[in-house]
């Protein structure tokens, strides 16, 4: 039996002025504007027909803050859909407090570079399905790295970075990715900095790198424009599941649209 791909939408969360959760859109995770209400939009994908729903505090982890969960519950109260949650997760307490305010799934990125026993402590406790490891991946085009592909005519590898792509570590994205699938992660989340907010398309190159190299389940994130975008990182990088932000926040396209060109495409897709 084929597996169905998964369409997502995420919301990207942070503390607005007054100290209210808000959602926020960027470009490169910067330049972010405002975006709406995060239980009010929850509830909209639910309804449209999304796969799942991704919920990530951004600036959680940049601030050495927790996850806001008063608001994930919220969240969690309107969408009957697998929930991830991420930003902020450190600790195996912090993954069962997220679990225990309505999230399915954990994602988790500085946390598990910091601490790589955290994704073998999480999976032990709450099972595989709950570890989502996200990788906030930046190219490079030098000869740091361990795994090079060629991009527009030049050789890069892909760095890890950390706290909402403000830090980088020196850490190859595919040997990453290797070594929390070894310690028992469920699936990866993998964003790129390069093509985030821009619409013109996944970063083929990274998440195919990724796709070849494990045989979790991968989550192509940043920089889709449109249908046509989802059609190509799963036919072309092998995602198992396309996520999405701007197209769905600001109605370009609806979940529904999208699965219906897919379909016609003979992607197979849960109508």
């Amino acid at each position: 039996m084929t597996l169905t791909k998964r369409i997502i939408p995420c919301i990207d969360v942070d503390l607005d002025d007054e100290g209210n959760a808000a959602v926020y859109t960027g470009v490169n995770f910067e330049e972010l504007e405002y975006t709406g209400d995060p239980v009010e939009m929850a509830k909209k994908y639910n309804e449209a027909g999304a796969d799942e729903f991704v919920f990530l505090d951004i600036t959680a982890s940049a601030e050495g803050r927790e996850t806001m969960l008063d608001t994930v519950s919220a969240v969690a109260d309107e969408v009957f859909i697998p929930l991830t949650v991420g930003g902020g997760i450190r600790t195996k307490a912090d993954i069962k407090e997220t679990l225990r305010a309505g999230a399915d799934k954990v994602s988790i990125n500085s946390g598990a570079i910091a601490e790589p026993s955290l994704v073998n402590e999480g999976a032990r406790a709450f099972g595989s399905q709950c570890i989502v490891i996200s990788i906030d991946a930046r190219r490079r085009f030098d000869e740091q790295g361990e795994h090079y592909v060629e991009v527009d005519g030049e050789s890069c590898w892909f760095e890890c970075t950390v706290k909402g792509g403000r830090e980088g570590t020196d850490l190859d994205v595919v040997e990453w990715a290797n070594e929390v699938e070894s310690r028992g992660a469920g699936e990866l989340f993998v964003n790129s900095i390069d093509a985030d907010g821009t619409k013109d398309g996944y970063d083929i190159p990274l998440t195919k790198a990724v796709c070849d190299s494990v045989s979790t389940p991968v989550i192509a994130s940043s920089g889709c424009g449109g249908p046509e975008d989802m059609y190509e990182v799963f036919t072309d990088a092998g995602a198992d599941a396309g996520l999405a932000a701007s197209i769905f926040h600001f109605d370009e396209f609806g979940i529904g649209e999208v699965k219906r060109y897919l379909d016609e495409k003979g992607i197979p897709v849960r109508l």
